[in-house]
């Protein structure tokens, strides 16, 4: 028996399955292919628009004030009156508190009437020495001891007065250190009293940054309380020296702060701008990625998209300016471009292509 044929021609089936097999799958992936191709991606789009922009730079510093001084009891005593609390305000010599100045008071008391006596017997010597009863020297000798004792007076007078604890600058009480009954030394810090309708900032400035700063430049404030807030500063003050512990120079900025919404000690982050550019092209800076270390873009041209590298210049936000490469009438993808590739389609999923939401 023969089985030559048979089993050739069972080869020969097998052969064909196994071609028609092969021919099926590679059909189905250029099928895939095709599909993913012509599929439209949605994505985000937007124009690029025109608006001035600033070049900034951003610092960290504690807010403090200016007109912040501790109020220290000039002579010693037992505190019997307080007149103020913490969150007070205040006005440049008004009493704060009371001290027992009764052994004070009779001191001055005492120099009071030392100087009165001194005072008649004075005029009593003047008198005599004009009818020449008694001679200049003498006469000469109780204007010196009348100078003392006027002298002696005031001091104690200046002591006694010194028993009112008083302000020395218009603020608010920041804090009270001192508590009623207790007995207090001459030197010991009763208040502190601070002005925060205008606060500062110490901002420190990398050297290669001083070229960008100067005396009346704005900047505006955030702190982490109020997110969200801004609080317009500006530039008054620039150290000519750097500090040589770190290399940098000092800018003080000031905050104005007549509604006390904010208070010293506030940790706060300053964006300093110091460029304007006028009417310059911006785009999201989400619409922009890398390629080849060059800035670019997807253009959206009749739903298809193609890369462009773009020049880019200064950044404000998020927001970042183009110097070449685009122009404002071209549509550009804003989210989505992760997965897109030049010539791929697209359709945009966002309804207003004039404004960025993402």
């Amino acid at each position: 028996m023969n089985i030559t044929t048979p089993v050739i021609a069972a080869l020969t089936l097998a052969g064909m399955a196994t071609l028609a097999a092969c021919g099926v799958g590679e059909a189905g992936v250029a099928d895939s292919d095709v599909r993913q191709a012509t599929t439209p991606v949605p994505v985000e789009i937007a124009y690029p628009y025109r608006e001035n922009i600033y070049a900034s730079y951003e610092a960290t510093a504690v807010l403090t004030s200016d007109a912040d001084a501790p109020v220290v009891a000039r002579v010693a005593g037992e505190l019997v009156e307080l007149l103020v609390e913490e969150g007070d305000t205040v006005e440049a010599g008004q009493v704060l508190a009371r001290l027992d100045g009764e052994r004070l008071r009779l001191e001055m008391l005492a120099a009071k009437a030392n100087l009165t006596r001194a005072r008649k017997e004075h005029g009593r010597n003047a008198n005599l020495h004009e009818r020449g009863l008694i001679s200049a020297s003498a006469v000469e000798g109780l204007k010196y001891d009348l100078a003392a004792l006027k002298a002696s007076y005031d001091l104690a007078a200046l002591n006694y007065g010194y028993s009112n604890i008083r302000s020395t600058i218009d603020g608010v009480v920041a804090a009270r250190e001192i508590k009623p009954g207790q007995n207090i030394n001459a030197g010991d810090v009763a208040f502190r009293i601070t002005d925060t309708a205008e606060l500062t900032a110490h901002l420190q400035i990398p050297q290669s940054q001083l070229p960008k700063f100067q005396v009346g430049q704005t900047a505006t404030l955030h702190v982490a309380s109020m997110p969200g807030v801004e609080f317009p500063a500006s530039i008054v003050r620039i150290s000519p020296t750097i500090d040589a512990r770190n290399g940098a120079f000092r800018a003080t900025a000031v905050i104005e702060n007549s509604a006390n919404r904010l208070a010293p000690g506030m940790f706060g982050r300053f964006m300093v701008e110091y460029e304007l550019h006028e009417d310059a092209l911006v785009v999201p800076a989400a619409a922009l990625f890398d390629e080849d270390e060059q800035s670019t873009v997807y253009v959206v041209n009749d739903g298809e998209v193609a890369k462009r590298a773009v020049e880019t210049g200064i950044r404000a936000g998020d927001m970042i300016e183009i110097l070449a490469g685009l122009s404002e009438y071209e549509e550009i993808v804003v989210i989505g471009h992760s997965g897109l590739r030049d010539g791929s389609k697209v359709f945009a999923s966002n309804t207003d292509t004039n404004s960025f939401s993402g």
